[in-house]
């Protein structure tokens, strides 16, 4: 008996992947509920497996685009396990034959210079009685650039992935279809850090994870949005939709790709909750296992650049949302403070959004808005 292997539903609004990877190939014995091959979309890569025990058939290739029902082999549940074949005693090596004596053949190297000698010598012009040889016509080869474009020895190629392939689509899709402004604010993280620092021991010991920036800023970012309710907003054809609920997207970055995995109802988790579950996702993203549900959604997205060093930059709309925070690497600058100049650790802070249905007032007052959260977050971090 044959079971098909069918494309499985890849996910909330897809319905296409690519072969990326044959783990089992076409003829050999599989056990039920092995993996057999991966396909990627263009939000994860999904394993499937096996069936059921047997030997299997694949009808698809590496790279070959399937849909979601697709019939793309099976699984013959009659056939038994090979039996591995006796091992074979080696056999001897056969006797080299001698090499061809020079008379028997033109080397490669009488070739060689043959065409040595025929370079050196001068082409002589045809004499116009010599009626010519009737030849089959060839055509000459094309004239190579008088300089390459990419030198292929000193570069490498490789197949753009289809999240990759996404991903700049949508980037593009953004630039051009929204009208894409950023505003920048700068925060003072003394008080963050400090509390950090006081309360990084025992937080660790109560939730068993790592006190970060990242629950501040996401529960700042909610008591902002509450604040600035237009910022948690997006456009559904021509209407506004603004939402009374606080899931943000934390953007991870993977060598395949940026992914923003989703904190659903921040306003009800505490610090804990949320860095448990940053720690959670980032991980999954890394190693593949991330679902499609723990992705789609989200009314605001926070990409921290400063991970990386990054001082400022200008984060890009994450479709279809209107809004996306950046925070930037800490440095110690010298700032004013009650008349007095001293040094602080200061971080820059960008807002992203969409001027169709936020205007230049909400953006700031956004940003500002956070900043005083975050430069007297006591009282935040207590209610948490």
């Amino acid at each position: 008996m044959k079971k098909e292997i069918k494309v499985p539903q890849l996910g909330e609004s897809v319905s296409e992947g690519v072969v990326s990877n044959i783990l089992k190939p076409s003829g050999s014995y599989v056990r039920a509920d092995e993996e057999i091959l991966e396909l990627e979309t263009d939000k994860v890569n999904q394993v499937l497996y096996a069936p059921a025990a047997g030997v299997l058939t694949l009808t698809v290739s590496p790279n070959q685009s399937v849909k979601t029902g697709d019939v793309i082999g099976s699984v013959d549940t009659e056939a038994k396990a090979p039996i591995a074949p006796p091992k074979e005693e080696p056999q001897k090596a056969p006797k080299a034959e001698p090499a061809p004596k020079p008379s028997e053949g033109l080397t490669s190297r009488v070739m060689g210079k043959e065409f040595v000698a025929e370079l050196k010598t001068p082409a002589q012009a045809p004499t116009p009685t010599a009626a010519p040889t009737a030849k089959p016509s060839v055509q000459a080869p094309a004239e190579k650039p008088a300089r390459l474009l990419v030198d292929e020895t000193k570069v490498t190629r490789k197949r753009m992935s289809t999240l990759r392939k996404v991903i700049s689509q949508k980037l593009v899709e953004v630039k051009n279809n929204t009208a894409m402004l950023t505003t920048f604010n700068e925060i003072d993280m003394g008080a963050v850090i400090e509390i950090r620092t006081k309360e990084k021991e025992n937080f660790a010991k109560r939730y068993g994870v790592r006190l970060g920036f990242m629950s501040f800023f996401v529960k700042a970012v909610v008591a902002a949005l509450k604040a600035i309710p237009e910022v948690n907003s997006m456009i559904d054809g021509d209407e506004i939709v603004t939402f009374k609920t606080y899931d943000v997207g934390v953007a991870v970055s993977t060598e395949k790709g940026l992914m923003v995995p989703v904190l659903r109802d921040c306003d009800k988790r505490s610090f804990g909750e949320i860095e448990g579950a940053i720690e959670n996702y980032a991980k999954k993203a890394r190693d593949g296992t991330i679902s499609v549900d723990d992705l789609r959604g989200g009314s605001f997205t926070i990409t921290n650049g400063g991970v990386f060093g990054s001082l400022l930059s200008t984060p890009i709309l994450n479709p279809p949302q209107s809004a996306i925070l950046g925070m930037h690497t800490i440095v110690k600058r010298p700032v004013v403070v009650n008349d007095q100049i001293v040094i602080r650790p200061m971080m820059y802070v960008a807002l992203s959004y969409d001027h169709r249905i936020i205007d230049g007032r909400e953006a700031v007052l956004f940003l500002v808005q956070l900043k005083q959260i975050l430069e007297a977050p006591a009282k935040l971090f207590l209610e948490a």
